[in-house]
Parts: C-alpha cells; sequence; structure tokens
C-alpha cells in the first residue's frame, strides 16, 4: 500500500459555509491517524463580504480540522482574489478566532517548506 506524504484540500472543498448539525459544531471528532498527513489551505475563503453568520462556520469547521493543520494561502492576486495582504486582513479581522489561533494559523507550514 502506498502511503500519500501529504495532501492539501481547499477548505471551500469542505463546504465550511454549508449548514453544519448543531451536535458536529458542538464537538470535534478524535483525531483520525489516517488523516495526519491533511492540511487545508484557506485561500479566497473569507472575502470582505463574508456574513457574521458564515464567518462564524468558517471558524467552527476550522477548530474542527484543527489549527495546526490549517494553512493560510493567498492564491494568485488578481481581479477575482484579494491581494495577499488584503487577504490576510479579511481573514485576521473577520473571523471570530482567538489571537492564539490565528497566529498558529499564520505560523503553519506545510511538511514540504520545513
Amino acid at each position: 500500500m502506498r502511503r500519500i506524504s501529504f495532501f492539501l484540500f481547499g477548505l471551500a472543498s469542505l463546504s465550511a459555509a454549508s449548514p453544519a448539525p448543531r451536535a458536529a459544531e458542538a464537538q470535534s471528532p478524535p483525531p483520525d491517524p489516517r488523516a495526519r498527513n491533511l492540511w487545508f489551505d484557506v485561500a479566497t475563503v473569507v472575502t470582505p463580504d463574508i456574513s457574521a453568520r458564515n464567518a462564524a462556520r468558517v471558524a467552527t469547521r476550522i477548530r474542527q480540522l484543527g489549527v495546526g493543520r490549517i494553512l493560510y494561502g493567498s492564491d494568485t492576486p488578481d481581479k477575482d482574489h484579494l491581494t495577499p495582504r488584503k487577504g490576510w486582513a479579511a481573514f485576521h479581522d473577520l473571523l471570530p478566532l482567538t489571537e492564539a489561533e490565528l497566529r498558529t494559523i499564520a505560523n503553519n507550514a506545510p511538511p514540504y517548506g520545513r
């Protein structure tokens, strides 16, 4: 059996803004050792027009996945994306995450970047 050493998902692919059952929002499942190499990119998930409700859902999903597995990605700044500085400002200012959680995400590096 081949092992995947690293796999990156876009957080938006997990429907972070879709309604989640209240039980799922209340607690995270225990870590699954088979998922230890899964990382999640939050590029373009948060924009200045995100609603408070969806921002709370994104924060919940990030906590469910574990802030240590979240990578902030800026994507390519073009007409459809924010510049990296504006994207991080939206992510930082609009998500109800603690400063410690934001600092962890800001300092996370994928395995190949260490």
